[in-house]
Order: structure tokens, then sequence, then C-alpha cells
């Protein structure tokens, strides 16, 4: 049985490789995310066969920025695709963007707060204002909620924060930077593991490398529900 709080991430080169893994993975997982790097290899193409034709729920991690006319035609564009979630950079006028883009789909807009592969070094280089990382992705939380955004994409740690937010309420937390116990943390900096972050307030977790490079792949995403069924929210 699949679980569809766990996104898998199929970061893997192109479509074809993309549909191998899902076949090889079968019904463990009914939840995938298809992100930039697959773009020029089939990604869209990818993203729809797997809804359309499997049955599954898609995640497209675009994180889109641009300015405000530009996004909304890039997410009306994306919108005829039938997909679910759909990552936008968390500024204000991006996520508003958006959802006019997305206006009458079932398409979620899902706003990054900070990159959980960044941490303070990178955002001084990046010129971003002072402050803890935690206190940014919060305050940008809040503002891409009243923005409109049906959820945000943040850290394991700021889970717990976010999810108490007064602007939080009914919206939806999903978690990339999540290892399975014993995994490597690889380029990201800010990790938990599935349990804690569901624990902490997530509503999906996305694991990819765990599951894709794993020897093999289907006992990895076992392993990962049975971690998250083992676990009893309060």
């Amino acid at each position: 049985m699949s679980d569809d709080r766990l996104i898998v991430a199929l970061d893997v080169p192109n479509a074809l490789q993309g549909l191998a893994m899902a076949e090889k993975l079968g019904d463990s997982v009914s939840f995938y995310k298809i992100g930039l790097g697959m773009l020029t290899g089939g990604g869209l193409a990818l993203a729809n066969e797997l809804k359309q034709d499997h049955g599954k729920r898609i995640f497209l991690d675009m994180k889109l920025f641009d300015i405000s006319n530009t996004v909304e035609n890039a997410v009306r564009g994306l919108a005829q695709f039938d997909l679910d979630f759909l990552t936008v950079h968390g500024d204000p006028h991006v996520v508003r963007a958006a959802r006019e883009g997305a206006a009458g789909k079932d398409l979620k807009i899902l706003a990054v707060t900070v990159l959980t592969s960044l941490n303070r070094a990178d955002l001084d280089a990046g010129l971003i204002k002072p402050g803890e990382v935690q206190e940014l992705v919060l305050e940008r939380a809040a503002r891409a909620f009243e923005a409109g955004a049906d959820g945000v994409i943040a850290s394991p740690q700021e889970a717990a924060l976010i999810r108490v937010l007064p602007e939080a309420e009914g919206r939806l937390i999903v978690t990339p930077g999540v290892r399975p116990a014993g995994a490597a943390a690889g380029d990201q900096k800010r990790v938990a593991t599935p349990a804690q972050a569901i624990g902490d307030g997530a509503d999906h977790i996305v694991v990819g490398r765990p599951v894709y490079q794993a020897a093999d792949p289907k006992a990895a995403v076992a392993a990962i529900l049975e971690e998250m069924g083992s676990l009893q929210v309060h």
C-alpha cells in the first residue's frame, strides 16, 4: 500500500529513466515530484503520462520566479495538465500571479520559503537581509499565505514553527531535505527523518536519492512507509 504523504522525487536525467523507476516502484508510491532538472528531458510528458495513464499524483517543482504577467501565463499553461502541486518562489507578487494563473483549476500553489540547501552564509552571499534562517522562513511563509499560497515548501526544522502560524491554518507544508535514518545528507543542510518531519507538522515529505539511488528502491520505500506508519501523531 502507498501513502501519499510520501512524495518520491524523480530527479533522474530523463523521462525514460523516470518512467522506469516509477514502474519499478509500482503501487508502493502514489505521488511523484518532477523537477526543473528533467524539464528538457521530457519532464512534462512524464508528468502527464504518470498522471493520466498511471493515476499518480504529480508535484511539478519548477520554483517559478519572474514578473507577474509571465508567472501568471506560465502557471495558466501548466494548469492545463491537471497536475496537483506546483512550486513558485514565495515572494508575494509571484504567489498572487500564480494564483491567478491557476484560477478554476485544482492545482495547488506551493511557495518556496528558503531553499533547504541554503544556510546563513549562503544568504549573506546573496545579499539577503540579516536574521536567523528560521526567522526569515517564518516571515516568508506568513507573507506567502497572505498572498494566497495553498502551502509552503520548508525544511523539517521549520515545519513545526510554520504549523502554528495563524496564517497556516488549513494550508499545506511540504518538506524536502528528508533523509531516512542512516542516509547521507547529500547537499541538504537542514534535514530530518520522515517520522520527525511528519511529527513536526509536515503534510507531505519529499525523498529522492535515498529511493532512486538505492540498490532496491522498492525496499527503500517500504522502510520509509513503515517508519511513517509507526508514528502516532497527537
